[in-house]
């Protein structure tokens, strides 16, 4: 059951245990991040971290980031006449040429996703036509999911609203929003709760995200 403490205000005073247990949007992570002079880019799971770094050590180190290795293929995606036997090289990158090829090979249905993107910038040294077989078999496996699909644990209101309208088909999105609001103001889990309908009649609080 979460505690009904008060939100705490972000800046340099927080405590570790206060940072990690409410909830904060990354406009507000940004702007603590600018007022303590630390870098501002990144998504929300790396601001997150990089406070979490300073608030451990009060030093403004930033935490450390793979880099990517520098492409060593010169092959030209956007010009180049594609086949099957095409190898796919380092420099890989989804271009108007390569969607083109991707229609004539499957259909005009084709269209890239984030599982098949991934898959193409990892597997240099496959081919064209081992992407194909992947797109149709990732396709497919989609098509046979019964379950919902996953969503990045970084999209917190997403995945709380999605678990709420699952379990309370006859309410609406708005009584989701609702009560999402009030979730990610208490100190603990933004993850979605049966008893989290015990206050969905009360005001609202806000419409934030």
């Amino acid at each position: 059951m979460c505690l009904m403490d008060s939100r705490p205000i972000l800046n340099n005073t927080i405590s570790l245990k206060d940072f990690k247990e409410f909830y904060w949007l990354k406009n507000e992570l940004i702007s603590f991040c600018k007022a303590e002079k630390l870098k501002t880019s990144g998504s929300k799971t790396v601001l997150a971290s990089r406070i979490e770094n300073y608030i451990i050590t009060g030093k403004r180190e930033d935490i450390e980031v793979p880099k990517r290795l520098k492409a060593c293929s010169t092959f030209d995606w956007k010009k180049a006449i594609l086949s099957l036997d095409t190898i796919i090289t380092d420099n890989y990158s989804n271009t108007e040429n390569i969607r083109k090829f991707f229609i004539a090979e499957i259909g005009p249905h084709f269209k890239f996703n984030v599982k098949f993107m991934n898959w193409l910038k990892s597997n240099s040294g496959k081919t064209l036509k081992d992407a194909v077989e992947v797109w149709c078999a990732i396709k497919l496996a989609n098509k046979r999911q019964t379950g919902p699909k996953e969503i990045a644990p970084q999209f917190e209101y997403n995945r709380y609203l999605r678990d709420f309208l699952a379990d309370n088909p006859n309410l609406s999105r708005k009584d989701g929003i609702k009560s999402w609001n009030r979730k990610k103001r208490l100190r603990g889990s933004n993850v979605y709760a049966k008893t989290d309908l015990l206050n969905i009649n009360g005001p609202d609080v806000d419409n934030n995200y």
